[in-house]
């Protein structure tokens, strides 16, 4: 465990597969740690298919693994091949900080030191439990008939009938906000036992935009498991309800484990902390992606965030090796 890497990067989502692009083509030498086949399995990068609302994605079969994997590929044949260290099927369990450095314990028990850690880890969304299992609602999740993401997979509520699942106000705002983008012919909230948690402003607009309100549990999903397609619900009480997509709207798991390990600052919903390049509160340490604040949970702004993060570690490199250099000089 002798040698320090200057860039250690955790998470092999779109933030942090743009993080290692960025870094190793800043000529800084990188280990990439993209996680286990469990923390895969756990990443909003496995379920998202097709990836439509932003340009080059579009004939992708799998939105984000397939471009990913492309760029990752990539970089271990190309001319930076010796700077970039993909450490395939490990994730990061500990991190600790060992004097100026980061010490990372992987899923093997192996350790390693980094002068710089950017954390990638995401989030994932919250799935409605229908007979006491997420299991039901698996195989029709992000195929375009159970979505999460308004930005993502608004659009195609075009011309169909839709339902929210969710009992909060946040849930009500899609329900509303689908309605008055795409004036879907029938639109309708699935509380799924939950009593409903509206303010009296969007009660109004539920009345005035005629949405239904169904507060029974789900007993049963209508549909095609092979291919996806959603026919509806039916109730605890026996009421079918038809409905051709279905937005989610449950919250977010926030995987934000590691940064609490170091001390990182969350903010009340546990996203994680940073300025403006996404430096947290503690020296060094980075976070990007959906896993930081006040941001979009978009493919773009994770990497956008990613790119600030390893140019700012790229400056700090440069700046120490310039001022080595300047004092050698004098």
């Amino acid at each position: 465990m002798s040698k320090v890497y200057p860039i250690g990067i955790i998470g092999g989502g779109s933030a942090g597969v743009m993080a290692t692009l960025r870094s190793v083509l800043n000529n800084d030498e990188t280990i990439f740690f993209p996680g286990t086949r469990r923390d895969k399995k756990r990443s909003r990068e496995r379920w998202v298919m097709k990836v439509e609302n932003m340009p080059g994605h579009l004939n992708y079969k799998r939105g984000i693994v397939e471009p990913n994997k492309e760029s990752l590929e990539w970089l271990s044949e190309g001319v930076f091949k010796e700077k970039f260290h993909w450490m395939k099927d490990l994730g990061i369990k500990k991190i600790q900080t060992k004097d100026d450095l980061f010490e990372l314990t992987d899923s093997e028990e192996n350790k390693y030191l980094c002068e710089h850690v950017i954390l990638c880890t995401g989030v994932m969304d919250v799935q409605p439990h229908i007979q006491e299992s997420i299991k039901d609602i698996l195989p029709f999740a992000n195929k375009q008939t159970a979505d999460y993401c308004l930005r993502c997979d608004g659009h195609h509520v075009y011309g169909k009938e839709v339902s929210v699942i969710g009992h909060t106000s946040s849930a009500a705002w899609v329900a509303v906000m689908l309605y008055e983008r795409y004036k879907v012919p029938n639109m309708m909230i699935l509380t799924n036992g939950e009593k409903p948690d509206f303010s009296e402003d969007l009660k109004k607009l539920i009345d005035l935009y005629k949405i239904d309100v169904y507060e029974e549990k789900i007993d049963q999903i209508l549909g095609d498991v092979r291919s996806g397609k959603l026919d509806g619900y039916i109730l605890c009480c026996g009421t079918s309800v038809h409905t051709d997509i279905t937005f989610i709207s449950l919250g977010m798991i926030v995987y934000n484990e590691l940064a609490k390990q170091v001390e990182a600052k969350l903010d009340e919903r546990g996203f994680v902390l940073g300025n403006s390049k996404g430096e947290t509160n503690i020296q060094n340490f980075y976070v990007a992606g959906d896993l930081r604040a006040n941001t979009k949970k978009q493919i773009y702004t994770a990497w956008d965030t990613a790119v600030d993060a390893a140019d700012d570690i790229n400056v700090k490199i440069r700046k120490k090796k310039r001022e080595r250099l300047l004092k050698q000089y004098e």
